[in-house]
């Protein structure tokens, strides 16, 4: 009998890359329509989501373009 040169502690794993089945998996359920539906209504709100987000965050990120209006006291005013 063949023997190895050097010792392998699990046999079976060793000898797997040898081993070929002709059982075939089952075919992949197909999802029904509400689970599509589901999918789809997730994919919506989180594109909403970020849309929104980068919507509502616009004003925070632009730089303004205008000079800004300083405010002046009364004090200063009044002279």
């Amino acid at each position: 009998m063949f023997r190895r040169r050097e010792p392998v502690p699990f046999a079976f794993l060793a000898e797997a890359d040898k081993f070929r089945s002709n059982v075939t998996p089952p075919p992949r359920e197909r999802a029904s329509a509400g689970q599509m539906a589901g999918r789809w209504l997730l994919g919506l709100t989180v594109v909403a989501g970020l849309a929104g987000s980068l919507i509502v965050g616009m004003p925070a990120l632009s730089v303004d373009q205008t000079p800004a209006h300083t405010q002046q006291s009364e004090a200063s005013v009044r002279r």
